[in-house]
Parts: structure tokens; C-alpha cells; sequence
């Protein structure tokens, strides 16, 4: 798990037997913790249920909780604020919800359902190997809740693995909308380098966030996928200038030549999800959820799953 990614994770014993991640405060606001699920470096998640609920109740919810170095800065608040509003206003069953929010005073924080399981980076960082239907049915769901996002007038802004979500039975839900923006709004990359990471921008994001939109999201998603199918990233700079540089200007090495037991189709999506031009990427979230089930139908049956 990076510094930043702030997962829901049901392995919380060994996040504890990992480090001292803390004090754990026994209330915030209405609702009582019961244990630190995760920490980054501007909020800290918690799983909690109501106060005064009886303690043989089971703990569902989850806060995530501004640190108390950031509780009064604009740029943590903002992206709260941001994450409250795209939760709540945009409803699916990929999407991370929203329930409530305290945005007026500290300490500021979300509640959101309590998910069991670990996210797509931790299971990338444990070697899980999938085998390639599954992985385009990750893929697929990540890419229903982008829909889901568009349909609205949103984008998300962060897909990465540590926002993929994946439960014991393999549903995907996508985590963090701090950074989602609406179709008529611009905005600086700079603040997700600072506090996420670059190895999955858009080429757009970096050069102009004027031209931002959804397709960024998908090009996203397809280095998500390339890394999936490959267990390496496709752009690998020593720093954030050259890795911007690499996401702008160099050609993903060759899927068939990395995987070459890959279908050319899937190995022809995954290039056409990378192009630099947003306009040779699918269109919309829509279009690329059609293919990827048309790839996880053929792929399934010419492995012989089932």
C-alpha cells in the first residue's frame, strides 16, 4: 500500500502487527471506532458503527477521517468536499457510496459501507495472479462505474489499483472520488502528483487539463490493465518529470512481445485504451464495457472455464 492510498481493508490485524499506526480515538462525533483500517498521509479510515449501538451489533460503516494537521487546510478540505458530493450524487453498485459527511467543523470526515476484502494494489503487491478472464472482469466492472460516473457528467480523476477495490467473491468497487470533476471543469495535476502518484495519468492531464475527460479515465484504466496482464507498468520513470515525459511522448512496450500467449484482440485494446490521443482511445466507458465482455465471453470459452 503507498502512503497514499486510503483502502478498506478487512486484514487489519496485520496493518497493526505492521507498525504503530496511532492512538485510535474512541469517538468522532455520532459514531464510535472500532479500529484503524488504514492510514495516509491525509486521512486516516476507521471502521466504526453508531454510538450507542448495542456492542453485539456488527461494525458496517467505515470513516474516513481527515488528519488533524489537515483538518483546516483548504486543499484537504477540497478534496473531502469533492468526494462527498460525486459519492452522493452518483449511485452504483461498482461505485463506492457516500452516506453521510461533516464538512463545517473538525474534525471533517465520510461514512461509507464497510467492504471486506483488499484492494487491487495489495493484491498486486502479493503477486495474485489471475488468470486472464478474471482480469477483464476486474477490468469490466472498474469500467461499469465509470460509466456509471459519465452517465452523470463526472470523471473520476484517480483510477489506479489502490482505488480498485475487490471483495473475497471478486466485486470491484472503485474508491476515492477526491479528485472526480465534472465534464465542464478543469483543474491541476499537480495536486494528485503531490499527494497520489503519476504512473497512471493521462498524457492530456499532464499537458493541459483543459482536455480532460473520460477518456482520461480510460487510459487509466488501461494502464491498470497492462499492468495486470503483465506485472509491470508500461511507463517506468526515475522521477515524476520523466515518467510525465514517458506518459506524453513514448510508445507502451509491446503487449505480444511482454504476454505473448495474450489474443490480439485483447492485446489490441489494451494499445488502443494507451493511445496518446484521446480520440484513438474508446469513446466511452459504455463502448469499452461492450468489449471487454465480448473478451471475457471469448476468452472463457476458449480456455475452457466453466
Amino acid at each position: 500500500m503507498t502512503q497514499t492510498d486510503l483502502t478498506l481493508r478487512s486484514d487489519v490485524g496485520a496493518m497493526h502487527a505492521g507498525g504503530n499506526l496511532g492512538a485510535l480515538p474512541c469517538r468522532v462525533g455520532q459514531w464510535e471506532l472500532l479500529e484503524l483500517a488504514a492510514e495516509g498521509s491525509l486521512a486516516r479510515v476507521y471502521r466504526a458503527r453508531p454510538a450507542h449501538c448495542p456492542a453485539d451489533r456488527p461494525a458496517g460503516y467505515a470513516l474516513k477521517v481527515l488528519r488533524r494537521e489537515w483538518q483546516d487546510d483548504p486543499r484537504a478540505i477540497r478534496l473531502l468536499v469533492r468526494e462527498a458530493v460525486a459519492g452522493r450524487t452518483v449511485s452504483h453498485p461498482h461505485l463506492v457510496s457516500i452516506l453521510r459527511a461533516r464538512m463545517s467543523r473538525p474534525p471533517r470526515f465520510l461514512v461509507m459501507p464497510w467492504l471486506d476484502g483488499s484492494t487491487l494494489q495489495a493484491q498486486i503487491a502479493a503477486r495474485v495472479r489471475m488468470d486472464l478472464p478474471a482480469t477483464l472482469w476486474i477490468a469490466r466492472q472498474a469500467a461499469e462505474a465509470l460509466h456509471a460516473l459519465h452517465a452523470a457528467g463526472w470523471m473520476h480523476g484517480d483510477v489506479k489499483p489502490g482505488n480498485v477495490f475487490i471483495s473475497p467473491e471478486g466485486h470491484v468497487t472503485l474508491l476515492d472520488l477526491g479528485f472526480a470533476r465534472r465534464r465542464d471543469e478543469t483543474g491541476s495535476a499537480v495536486d494528485r502528483c503531490v499527494t497520489g502518484t503519476c504512473n497512471y495519468m493521462a498524457p492530456e492531464l499532464i499537458t493541459s487539463a483543459l482536455r480532460a475527460d473520460i477518456r482520461s479515465d480510460l487510459y487509466s484504466l488501461g494502464v491498470v490493465l497492462f499492468e495486470l496482464l503483465t506485472g509491470r507498468l508500461p511507463f517506468r520513470g526515475k522521477d515524476m518529470a520523466e515518467l510525465a515525459g514517458q506518459h506524453k511522448r513514448a510508445r507502451p512496450p509491446s503487449l505480444l512481445r511482454l504476454a505473448p500467449q495474450l489474443p490480439i484482440s485483447v492485446v489490441r485494446l489494451v494499445h488502443q485504451m494507451l493511445a496518446k490521443a484521446p480520440l484513438r482511445r474508446p469513446q466511452t466507458p459504455h463502448e469499452l464495457v461492450e468489449r471487454l465482455v465480448a473478451l471475457e465471453i471469448a476468452t472463457f470459452s476458449e480456455r475452457g472455464f466453466g
